[in-house]
């Protein structure tokens, strides 16, 4: 793929980079491989050349994506060229959030298990490594049952509950769904890869945390989480290395 022509999506936003492609087909493959995506969940990234459209795989479990199964969709979630191709249920969570976050260009919606116990308790995820100070500034939870939405299952099927979603999610980086998983909102898709991935990570470490029962958790403070978003150290290290596992261009 890399070096290759532009790949076009069959779309009027224009062509894209065959490196963003190469990006969010990485990221599906990373994201399974750390056990944050399973069976289901999806990336997206907003269009680089039209911030009214966003890209996404088709429904296929994230560990078989290629480039070819990339669409294109408009901030409805409707898919500009279908092709007959099968399309995530959830993709609503994309299009509400693309909507009303200028500043999000890249999200992704996932069971990360750990995150669950958090989700259907009175216990705040909150960060505990320096790898998720990012979760300094608050962890919503939405809940469907509050949406407003008539026979709501719990998935965001629609959207009136993409929506509904997007407005629990505010100005945060990741919110909780009850009983569900998450969704991670970020400036592009490599930082919403750490996000998603260092969120299961501190939620699994908090588990065990509280399960120690050695009194309250020594959390990060919010003045150490503002200085860390100024000083995130070298996360394309990070990208380096599971971008190439993913690929199969290094050895495990």
């Amino acid at each position: 793929m890399p070096g290759s022509s532009p790949i076009d999506l069959q779309v009027n936003a224009g062509l894209v980079d065959p490196a963003l492609i190469e990006d969010l087909v990485a990221a599906n493959r990373i994201l399974s491989r750390q056990g944050v995506l399973d069976q289901a969940g999806h990336v997206s990234i907003r269009h680089p050349a039209d911030p009214g459209r966003y890209l996404m795989a088709r429904s296929l479990s994230a560990a078989l994506v290629t480039a070819e199964d990339i669409v294109e969709f408009d901030l409805e979630s409707n898919p500009v060229d279908q092709r007959g191709r099968r399309l995530a249920l959830e993709r609503f969570i994309h299009g509400e959030i693309y909507k009303v976050r200028e500043d999000v260009n890249a999200v992704i919606h996932s069971h990360s298990p750990s995150v669950i116990p958090f989700s259907v308790t009175s216990v705040p995820l909150r960060p505990i490594i320096v790898g998720a100070a990012f979760l300094w500034t608050g962890v919503p939870i939405f809940e469907t049952r509050n949406a407003g939405v008539s026979g709501a299952d719990m998935l965001i099927r629609n959207r009136d509950l993409g929506k509904a979603l997007a407005i629990s999610l505010g100005d945060k980086r990741v919110a909780l769904l009850r009983g569900h998983g998450n969704v991670v909102a970020a400036p592009d898709v490599r930082t919403a890869v750490r996000y998603a991935i260092n969120t299961e990570f501190n939620a699994r470490l908090l588990i065990a945390a509280i399960g120690l029962g050695g009194g309250p958790v020594n959390y990060i403070s919010a003045e150490e989480g503002a200085a860390r978003d100024k000083g995130p150290g070298i996360p394309a290290r990070a990208w380096e290395l599971w971008k190439k596992q993913a690929l199969g261009n290094w050895p495990d």
